[in-house]
């Protein structure tokens, strides 16, 4: 019993592994096949999407073609009849001068966009010509000079050149009351196409009304049928055995062969004296793309053939490899996690050194700061006491004591004013904590104005005020209001230094806010990110500090309104001080 057993236990894995070893070789030839459809199913889908628009991109390429080629002969159509009734040509036929013509005709082909343009007489000899080493040419027996002077009309010819290739003439006789006097001819410049063509396409040629190639891009198509030129070619090679071996396999549908490659033929008609154009494009584009995608996919089934087999080669061995690369990822973690917190320790002491020196740095940057702002709201009541000081001495010197004395009376307001400044810098520096009271707007510019006058008549400013008949009223502190006012009004008189003529517009509205503008004349701003950034400024050295904006927005910003900066439409600089405006007793929300 038990060696039967033991037998049916050694029959079993066997008996297992027969059945996986069945089942990996159907799932693989299912996969074969599966993968050949689907190759087999692109490939013809591709290649007839692709051959589609390949073809469609050529019929639109031809149209063009064609309407450029038709667009030019009929341009030069009109020439002949034109330079036919030309008096000055005409006259120079009856009189035999023709010392002017030619410099009259390259003054023509200029304008015309013509190859060359020749004036020939009644005998045919060339008497005038845009390309001077032609004059004195005999073209009587020419066809272009026989057809010309038999027709009434315009002749068209096509004349086969000694070097290779054609000439294209538009012809017609000149005439006067005697008879014929000669024969204007104008020669159309057809050989740009073929220029043009060869760099964007295949193959291009065009046949005439009896079938000979007249344009091609292919110089020794001219003057053959097309039967005949495309197989004037060199013998194929291996290298376009294999071509063409590709393009049957490929299942493209080649409507010729072209030096041993498929190409596709379209043609369309030149509504031109029965011409005709054909255009040859490769499918090299086609198979190109088509090759490309089928590439991936038998990359992609190749890739997951590969990892079928090594999944199924390698389970165990990567089960193994798994828990190894754990054991050893997680003896790195334990090692980098000892280092990170002997790091962290060492940060936290150097962290408590930093936080010491940085609030011994604050609390000097805050006296720094404090400091350049005293200096900054002083100076401009400093300067105004000095104005009224010698104002006051000079009208002491005249013997007129009572102005004198109105003289430190102002002094005595801007000493309260140096006094309310020292208050208010103390409160910006708190941030708030005074009481608010309702204030007019228009009473507080005009006590800025005052406060600015000295240095508005030095400078001969022009001051435009513009201000509503009804009182601005608004929730603030006066003082404060009137500082930021001063420092806008030294701002715009600061940046019309440089101008001849510096004016200053304020203009006071009230709407759903109570807006002071204040608009100069000067060069403008340039950087709007640091313009309101404390010890930001463009002033010389001494002539500033950077100040005045920073400290004007934080009080407008306190009272509950904002500081805006923009260039004005016809140049300058425009502030804007917006507050909510106090209606009734009512502070409006912005």
């Amino acid at each position: 019993m038990t060696a039967t057993r033991s037998d049916e236990t050694k029959n079993k894995p066997k008996s297992g592994s027969r059945t996986i070893s069945w089942r990996a070789r159907l799932a693989l030839v299912l996969f074969m096949a599966v993968a050949a459809v689907t190759v087999w199913t692109t490939n013809r889908a591709l290649t007839h999407r692709f051959t589609e628009s390949t073809r469609n991109r050529a019929e639109l390429r031809l149209a063009l073609y064609s309407g450029n080629l038709l667009s030019e002969l009929r341009q030069h159509a009109i020439v002949p009849q034109l330079l036919a009734r030309d008096q000055t040509l005409i006259s120079a036929l009856q009189s035999s001068d023709f010392s002017l013509s030619t410099q009259r005709l390259i003054s023509f082909v200029d304008e015309i966009g013509a190859a060359s343009i020749m004036l020939l007489a009644q005998d045919g000899r060339t008497v005038a010509a845009t390309d001077r080493n032609r004059l004195g040419e005999s073209h009587r027996n020419a066809a272009y000079f026989v057809d010309a002077v038999r027709a009434k009309s315009t002749v068209f010819s096509v004349i086969p050149r000694e070097v290779g290739g054609y000439r294209f003439t538009y012809s017609r006789r000149v005439i006067d009351a005697t008879g014929v006097l000669g024969a204007i001819v104008v020669e159309v410049d057809l050989q740009k196409f073929e220029r043009a063509w060869a760099g964007i396409s295949d193959a291009v040629l065009v046949t005439d009304s009896t079938g000979n190639i007249i344009l091609a891009t292919e110089a020794r198509w001219r003057g053959l049928k097309e039967d005949d030129a495309l197989t004037l070619q060199t013998p194929e090679g291996a290298i376009q055995r294999a071509i063409r071996a590709t393009t049957d396999w490929t299942a493209l549908p080649p409507d010729a062969y072209l030096q041993g490659e498929a190409v596709m033929r379209l043609e369309t008609r030149v509504p031109f004296q029965g011409w005709r154009m054909a255009t040859f494009t490769t499918y090299s584009s086609v198979r190109e793309r088509v090759n490309a995608v089928l590439a991936l996919e038998i990359m992609g089934f190749a890739i997951l053939l590969a990892l079928a087999f090594y999944f199924l080669s390698r389970k165990t061995a990567l089960r193994m490899a798994l828990f190894q690369r754990e054991s050893a990822e997680l003896r790195v973690l334990n090692a980098r996690l000892q280092r990170e917190i002997a790091e962290r320790e060492r940060m936290q002491k150097t962290l408590a050194v930093a936080e010491q020196s940085l609030a011994q740095s604050s609390k000097l940057a805050a006296l720094g700061e404090m400091s350049a702002a005293v200096s900054h709201e002083l100076n401009q009541p400093l300067a105004a006491m000095k104005t009224y000081l010698a104002g006051a001495r000079l009208l002491l010197n005249r013997n007129r004591p009572d102005e004198a004395l109105a003289s430190f009376g102002r002094i005595d307001d801007l000493i309260e004013r140096m006094g309310a400044i020292t208050r208010q810098l103390k409160s910006y520096a708190r941030k708030g904590g005074d009481a608010f009271s309702p204030v007019n707007l228009g009473d507080a510019l005009a006590s800025s104005l005052s406060m600015m006058e000295p240095q508005l008549r030095q400078r001969h400013v022009k001051i435009t005020r513009i201000l509503p008949e009804e009182p601005v009223m608004v929730m603030g502190d006066r003082m404060r209001l009137e500082q930021v006012m001063v420092n806008l009004l030294r701002n715009a008189l600061d940046a019309t230094k440089s101008v001849a003529d510096p004016e200053v517009e304020i203009l006071l509205a009230a709407g759903e806010t109570a807006t002071l503008s204040v608009r100069d004349n000067g060069m403008g701003i340039k950087d709007f990110d640091n313009l309101f950034e404390p010890f930001y400024t463009t002033k010389q050295p001494g002539d500033g500090v950077g100040l005045g904006l920073a400290i004007s927005s934080g009080i407008v910003n306190d009272l509950g309104g904002r500081l805006t900066a923009r260039n004005g439409q016809n140049g300058g600089a425009v502030f804007e001080m917006q507050l909510p405006v106090l209606v009734d007793g009512i502070e409006a929300a912005e």
